[in-house]
């Protein structure tokens, strides 16, 4: 018989624990909030208002609503009156003796029908559960933050977890408008085994000064469409609570991508802890605001002094195929008068047939005028020949992903293009200084990643090698802000920054189900609900494409010689099998063929 909740017991009254109590009351159920003393529970009471509040003022609760919520939760101080409930959550700070110490007190004084739960994000719930003399009634039960607005929550059985116990708890959680999602018992559960890979490769690459903070969070903001940077998202965690995480993960996985990054550990030891300090990776109005306010780290913007911009009135884009044609009208509209070269007039008359498509969509959308389509499609021209390039300012080379290819064309453009022309690649994954010793002005060289379809992505990279002039690079990001994208610079390294921090996650998703920890479903239903990604892992590998996936994931292997960056062996199956996702109708998922 299905157990129904109508006590449910929430013990510990801090930010997530006072969420979670509003979830509860939020649905009409009666809740006992439990806190060490009467401070924790004033404090307790402060979350609770302060969080009501804001619903009110936004319109979400009406006054009356608040009212009758905060009268359901009664508090105290003492765990012996949770004896009444019929579900406990535990939400006391990440302390597995701790904890252990209150499931053992919940034990004793809860009737033996009762479910305990944690809402741990990194610890074990086996080890909790045998603290215990009901094992198979003690589960996870982790809520995300902010508790009331999150949907997602994991629900983590452990060997022994009594299956009704779980199929009981999910069916509550539905009734409670969250999305459950039931798992194992393993460091990270889902969410976190796959954020916190990220956040620490991202604190790795700000340590190794390898790109800025702003650049960092940029990134992945406008080349992912991520609704926080990892930096920024880490202030926000706290960066003592994600080094607790990592460890424990490490402490299990072995897998060197969760060592937390020493800088993790200065951080914490000087204070800097993120928002809730007032300081972390940025620096805040105030501790726990969300105000970021300059620093010394703070970019102070426009061209250094003792740099020349140099003046790009006319480009050359090579190459004829979808991100050939989509750089070709960025710059156009722009401006710029370009010439595009295909390798043939039939390859040439398509680019510039899907141009004036693309320009003519954005007519009839009214995002721009006639005669804007009209003097924009004025400003391209085509050719066949490289040599028509001898007068640009500007080469953007945006064909296939073979060095050998791109290496012979700016061969070939070194000898025609004038002095002081800027070559650009907008490569992907290649290592830029490969096209740049192909030529005899390696200074001029630099790569400009637009991110495809390149009209509507608004991030490039701006890839400077070892050889590349400050004055070229300073160009290029001029020239950025005038086509109306967002650029961030890095090192020529494989990857750049957005590759280098997205295909890991990736293959971290392949490797979980690989190991029959969840189903594609399942991770995917968790990075959307409770990372508030735009797309789960598995949605976008098959967007992106299995064989390019795996290209990019065994290009960053060769490179940093991680064995956690190693694509996973069931990537490389599916490729090998032809299923490469939506362009063949097959990939982690079937697709109906058009």
């Amino acid at each position: 018989m299905t157990r129904e909740f109508r006590t449910v017991g929430v013990v510990g009254l801090g930010t997530m624990g006072a969420g979670i109590a509003e979830v509860f009351a939020r649905n009409g159920l009666q809740v006992v909030a439990v806190e060490v003393d009467e401070e924790a529970v004033a404090r307790g009471r402060v979350h609770l208002e302060s969080s009501t509040g804001r619903a009110v003022t936004r319109g979400k609760l009406t006054q009356e609503d608040a009212d009758a919520l905060l009268g359901r939760i009664a508090t105290s101080t003492s765990l012996a009156d949770l004896a009444d409930a019929d579900l406990v959550v535990e939400a006391v700070p990440e302390s597995l003796e701790l904890k252990a110490k209150i499931f053992e007190e919940l034990d004793k004084v809860c009737r033996d029908d009762v479910v305990l739960a944690s809402n741990t994000s990194s610890l074990s719930v086996t080890e909790l559960s045998v603290r215990t003399g009901r094992p198979g009634r003690v589960v996870g039960m982790h809520f995300f933050n902010p508790a009331p607005v999150q949907k997602l929550v994991e629900l983590v059985r452990t060997v022994v977890t009594e299956p009704d116990v779980i199929d009981d708890l999910k069916s509550f959680v539905t009734t409670l408008d969250k999305v459950p999602v039931v798992i194992g018992d393993r460091a990270g559960f889902i969410a976190n085994a796959l954020l916190f890979g990220y956040l620490n490769h991202a604190a790795r690459m700000y340590e190794a000064r390898y790109a800025s903070r702003e650049d960092l969070d940029a990134a992945m903001r406008y080349g992912c469409g991520y609704p926080m940077g990892p930096l920024a998202l880490l202030d926000l965690i706290g960066l003592d609570t994600a080094y607790e995480i990592l460890d424990t993960m490490y402490k299990q996985s072995r897998n060197q991508m969760h060592v937390p990054v020493p800088v993790f550990k200065q951080m914490i030891t000087a204070g800097l802890l993120g928002r809730k300090s007032g300081r972390g990776f940025y620096t805040y109005a105030e501790p726990h605001s969300s105000k970021v306010v300059p620093d010394a780290l703070t970019p102070s913007g426009g061209v250094p002094q003792d740099v020349t911009v140099r003046d790009i009135a006319r480009a050359g884009v090579v190459g004829t195929g979808t991100m050939a044609t989509g750089i070709v009208e960025v710059l156009a509209k722009a401006g710029l008068d370009v010439v595009v070269r295909g390798r043939s007039d039939s390859k040439v008359e398509g680019s510039l047939a899907a141009l004036r498509k693309s320009l003519d969509k954005q007519v009839v959308r009214g995002r721009l005028t006639e005669e804007e389509r009209d003097a924009t499609v004025a400003r391209v021209s085509g050719t066949t020949r490289l040599e028509d390039f001898a007068d640009v300012d500007l080469v953007v080379e945006a064909i296939a992903e073979e060095l050998d290819l791109k290496r012979a064309v700016f061969a070939a453009l070194d000898e025609i293009c004038k002095p002081g022309a800027i070559l650009a690649t907008t490569t992907s994954s290649l290592p830029v200084v490969e096209c740049a010793a192909a030529t005899s002005r390696p200074q001029d060289v630099i790569g400009l990643h637009f991110f495809n379809p390149a009209p509507v992505m608004k991030l490039v990279e701006v890839v400077s090698t070892i050889t590349t002039a400050p004055d070229v690079a300073a160009t290029c990001l001029v020239l950025c802000e005038r086509l109306g994208k967002v650029a961030v610079s890095c090192r020529d390294r494989a990857g750049f920054i957005v590759n280098a921090l997205l295909f890991p996650y990736l293959n971290d998703a392949v490797k979980m189900l690989e190991a029959h920890y969840a189903t594609a479903d399942d991770i995917d239903a968790a990075m959307k609900t409770g990372c508030a990604l735009p797309m789960g892992p598995f949605e976008l590998l098959d967007v992106v494409g299995l064989d390019v996936s795996l290209a990019i994931e065994r290009s960053l292997y060769r490179e940093f010689r991680m064995a956690g960056m190693a694509p996973a062996p069931l990537l490389e199956h599916l490729v090998t099998a032809g299923r490469l996702g939506r362009k063949t109708g097959h990939g982690f998922r079937d697709y109906a063929r058009r």
